[in-house]
């Protein structure tokens, strides 16, 4: 790998990491703001925008750091108490976060930073610390008496001196990866003030035998800083894996190391690396305090606790509060589970490498029992079913929970209800239920049009609501569950519901439908996804143009999913997605019609049952009391191969309804990779994909989403006459 791929890879961590510390700082903002947060969350969020400004620093991104670091400045008063929280100061606090997202991918992208916004910011961000700046000249800040104690180790209460003392030794080929030692320490000048740097050539080669690419000098550096230790560590957090950093505090009162140990992340368990990181004990002190307890003769070895309240290196107080971090640590890693990141392009490698492995499974095992081998096919047989296992792992692998997409919208939420003068709240719930991470990156469109139109259209404003007799504040809830191979997402609303004459008048105006036309009201409330449908009266930002909830139903079907609609007048809407769980491979059900073969989701089927005689010219069956429609694939798809004299009938359900599949015969499960068809045949309906039997023939997958929806859209139409322009059929 070269220079530039490094520097590339570095890049590419660094976006990746500031997009989910912005995530963060924008959780912490919105929960401060609805009046939900803990301790944490100060410190946290301090902690999120140090982070990018030290990260950015070290890539030349000097607009994000020169934002940032007023930004921090902010967030270090809200931290110490000095200010405090407002809904006006969480406003600019999270248009500045905006703002940082934008700089940082315009200038990794090589674009021009927008310096007039980050100006206009900075002067809303100083509004808001003048006045304790001029509390702090008038009357400068004075130590405690206690801050003259000092404990009597090197590294401890303090190095002997008011200034944090760095030693550093940058690894030799730092100059080779693109790396300039200088901008680490000129960059410690926005950490406080350098004063003083020593040049370090004890290891400086001759003339001769220098390398021009290599660092052969080291420094040692006097700062000047109200930082803790955490925070100038990361300024080198990008050399510090090959190179020899060794920081030492100024000295402190023991009071202040205890709200650093407070205030470190949680990867120390053992208690001298917690010391240490907090700055009141060097790693040689407590090399020397391990030694002592190893070579104890006592019976049960002294506590190293112990050991450094008795030689002196640490004051009681602070060995007190490091073992009480000590103890919620180990306390939070039980509770968690361990994770590894893997890039998204290795794992749709791995399930196209397990889809083909399916294939090749079920042909082996189809040739194993053609030839009659009873041994090869109990071989084929394990070989199928640990294929099989492999192909449920690799697709847990791309699960991810849908929590991922719904933490975009509390902050949509929140701008869209100033934006329409309402008070509205968003419920989340089934945040947990988890979907295929190709899923998830297309369904955050769909659900982002779906919450504004219902927060626009849905939600009634204040005074109209108070005179219905609801609540003023409005609620919009996004929920996701499972339910039969699928996932369901809905989101609701508590507004005044869809008014069904009004959206046929205006469907009737548009030509969508014809006048007079017979529509049930669920296919009224589906007018509203046809192309340039719009009941809105004026135009805004947000509606009125008609585009919009025909893309929804356009991108939700591309998915293979469906969209259905219920509203209560005066009580709210609901739009319901039913989404299939991957896209990838599937258990499918295998059935075969004429010498046609089909593909039945087998998440899907409920069961099978033989079709009744007398029935041919009817399209629907009694099942357990109750009226059950079916379709015959054979009349479906214009079957001419030799039919069954007894055929079955698959009964699957989708979405909470049933339909009938009349099939010739029933070969059972099989394990089934989707391929996408196509562009000749992508419009066939009823029809989602292809995949490869273990025999090389190709079977058809049966979109039974579209399928069942057809079935309700022909039996309303054939017990109520009339036809509604764009109505789904079944097929030609």
């Amino acid at each position: 790998m070269d220079t530039n791929d490094e520097l590339a890879e570095a890049l590419g961590v660094f976006m990746e990491e500031a997009r989910e510390l912005l995530a963060q700082m924008e959780e912490i903002l919105l929960r401060e703001e609805a009046g939900g947060g803990s301790e944490e969350d100060l410190p946290a969020l301090f902690r999120c925008a140090h982070t990018i400004k030290g990260s950015a620093g070290m890539f030349g991104f000097d607009e994000v750091v020169r934002f940032t670091h007023v930004v921090e400045n902010v967030l270090d008063r809200l931290r110490n108490g000095a200010i405090g929280f407002s809904r006006q100061l969480v406003g600019v606090l999270l248009d500045c976060q905006d703002h940082i997202a934008g700089l940082v991918s315009t200038i990794a992208e090589g674009g021009t930073p927008d310096i007039a916004r980050s100006d206009e910011l900075i002067a809303e961000l100083r509004a808001w610390t003048a006045a304790d700046d001029a509390a702090g000249a008038a009357a400068p800040r004075q130590l405690p008496a206690e801050s003259a104690v000092r404990v009597a180790a090197s590294g401890g209460g303090g190095t002997g001196s008011d200034y944090w003392h760095l030693s550093l030794r940058f690894a030799p080929g730092i100059l080779a990866e693109g790396m300039d030692p200088m901008c680490f320490i000129n960059y410690l000048g926005t950490c406080g003030r350098i004063v003083h740097v020593e040049t370090i050539t004890d290891h400086l080669p001759t003339l001769d035998e220098a390398d021009p690419e290599l660092c052969h000098i080291g420094f040692e550096v006097a700062l000047d800083s109200p930082a803790g230790k955490e925070e100038i560590e990361r300024v080198f957090q990008f050399v510090a894996e090959n190179s020899h950093i060794v920081i030492l505090p100024p000295h402190s009162k023991a009071t202040e190391f205890i709200g650093l140990i407070e205030s470190l992340d949680e990867d120390s368990a053992r208690l001298g690396e917690i010391l240490v990181a907090c700055g009141t004990l060097t790693p040689q002190e407590l090399d020397t305090a391990l030694r002592a307890q190893q070579q104890s003769r006592q019976d049960t070895p002294p506590r190293l606790g112990a050991i450094l309240v008795d030689s002196g290196m640490v004051a009681p107080a602070v060995v007190g509060a490091a073992i009480e971090k000590q103890q919620r640590n180990e306390e939070k890693r039980r509770s968690e589970t361990k994770s590894l990141k893997v890039p998204s392009e290795r794992l749709d490698a791995l399930i196209d490498r397990v889809g083909e492995l399916v294939i090749a499974g079920a042909g082996t095992h189809a040739q194993a029992v053609k030839i009659q081998r009873r041994d090869l096919q109990e071989s084929a047989s394990l070989l199928l079913s640990l294929v099989e296992d492999i192909r449920d792992m690799a697709l847990r692998l791309r699960m991810v929970a849908i929590g991922e997409v719904f933490s975009r919208f509390p902050r949509v939420v929140r701008d869209v209800s100033r934006e329409l003068g309402k008070d509205i709240e968003l419920r989340i719930s089934g945040a947990e239920a988890e979907l295929d991470k190709s899923m998830v990156e297309k369904v955050g469109d769909p659900l982002m049009h779906l919450i504004r139109n219902s927060m626009d259209h849905g939600i009634e404003a204040a005074e109209v609501r108070a005179a219905s007799g609801k609540p003023v504040r409005g609620t919009v809830a996004l929920n996701a569950c499972h339910e039969s191979g699928a996932i369901i997402i809905e989101v609701a609303d508590d507004g005044g519901g869809l008014d069904a004459d009004r959206i046929l008048k205006k469907a009737i105006e548009k030509g969508i439908v014809a006048e007079g036309a017979n529509l049930s009201t669920q296919e009224i409330y589906q007018l509203i996804l046809a192309p340039g449908f719009s009941t809105a009266e004026t135009v805004t930002n947000l509606s009125g143009r008609g585009v919009g909830m025909d893309v929804v139903k356009n991108n939700v079907e591309a998915l293979r999913g469906t969209l259905d609609i219920d509203s209560v007048p005066g009580q709210g809407t609901t739009i319901r997605l039913c989404l299939p769980l991957t896209l990838a491979i599937i258990d499918g059900f295998h059935v075969g019609v004429g010498s046609t073969h089909f593909i039945v989701p087998l998440d899907m089927v409920v069961e099978c049952v033989e079709l009744p005689t007398g029935l041919d010219h009817f399209d629907y069956m009694e099942q357990r009391g109750e009226a059950l429609p079916f379709v015959r694939l054979r009349q479906l798809f214009g079957e001419h191969g030799p039919a069954h004299i007894r055929p079955r009938v698959v009964i699957v359900r989708f979405a909470g309804k049933r339909a009938g599949l009349v099939v010739d015969r029933i070969y059972g499960k099989c394990q089934t990779v989707i391929k996408p068809l196509g562009p000749l045949f992508e419009q066939v309906p009823c029809v989602s994909g292809s995949t490869i039997l273990g025999d090389g023939e190709v079977a058809l997958i049966i979109d039974v989403a579209q399928l069942i929806q057809g079935v309700v859209t022909r039996n309303w139409q054939a017990t109520h006459g009339g036809t509604a322009r764009g109505a789904t059929a079944l097929a030609a």
